[in-house]
């Protein structure tokens, strides 16, 4: 069956004057317009196409690839903003819709927005939702402290950043365990630091023990090899200056500097470390 606001396998059926039909296994078809066909494709051949509505509701294929497919969630710009809604740029010729029902702020041309995008049940159009937390799901949860995962950050709150986990949990990032710069809309590596018993999720952009030592010590010293073997920081100095310059806790930097000490990389001294 035709899958809409999905990529879709389907085969060349026959040729007209505005473009290629395509089939499924059903027996349905969709025009791929002529400004889509290219001069290899033939009779017979599966091609992989997305399928949404054209601005007049008629399903049509294109071999454009959307920023965001169904049941996905995408950081868009807005186009374009008006009483009824916002239209938001998507890598197709159509902007996807957002009924201004489904803001949780008037949305501004020019800016960014986490939306969700979905087949409206009503309309059966493709429209975007800015609501996220009603498409997150943390009642079966398909993760377990300690795993890393994929994130994409959508908002603030008073405790922090609170991100999509694997494109279907959410989770929180505290404000006092970042260290590294975090905007609305990043993808970013991060793992599970706990999972409480009402579901709810503590993420963690830096992994646990050991790891976590190992990546300090990388990152020290991929500093020290970039500035002449030597790194302005010892045990004394400010927690704010060990975050600007590393992206890592105090605790961190004393701990991986440690390491590489034990290790012989580094020697230490009363204005900082310098490379062996």
């Amino acid at each position: 069956m035709l899958v809409l606001g999905q990529m879709n396998s389907l085969t060349i059926l026959r040729t007209t004057s505005v473009g290629l039909f395509l089939g499924d296994e059903d027996g349905n078809d969709v025009l791929l317009p002529n400004k889509y066909v290219d001069k290899d494709m033939s009779i017979g051949d599966t091609i992989d196409v997305f399928v949404y509505k054209d601005f007049e509701q008629r399903w049509v294929a294109t071999t454009l690839t959307p920023f965001i497919k169904a049941n996905e969630f995408g950081y868009l710009r807005v186009r374009h903003a008006t009483e009824i809604g916002a239209f938001l740029e998507c890598g197709l010729e159509k902007d996807v819709f957002v009924p201004f029902k489904e803001q949780t702020q008037k949305m501004l041309a020019g800016h960014k927005y986490v939306v969700y995008l979905f087949v409206d049940k009503q309309t059966e159009r493709l429209v975007a939702s800015a609501k996220i937390n009603r498409f997150l799901n943390n009642e079966n949860l398909t993760v377990d402290a300690g795993d890393e995962v994929d994130l994409l950050i959508f908002e603030t709150t008073p405790l922090g950043y609170n991100a999509i986990i694997n494109k279907q949990h959410k989770g929180l990032i505290y404000h006092n365990e970042i260290f590294q710069d975090v905007q609305i809309g990043d993808e970013l590596k991060g793992y599970i630091k706990a999972i409480r018993e009402d579901h709810t999720i503590d993420i963690s952009l830096q992994p646990k023990g050991r790891q976590r030592l190992e990546e300090g010590a990388e990152t020290i010293l991929t500093y020290l090899n970039k500035h002449k073997g030597f790194l302005p920081l010892h045990d004394k100095s400010d927690a704010e200056d060990i975050t600007r310059l590393l992206k890592m806790s105090k605790k961190t930097f004393k701990k991986s500097v440690g390491t590489l000490y034990k290790a012989r990389l580094v020697k230490l001294e009363d204005a900082g470390v310098r490379l062996i």
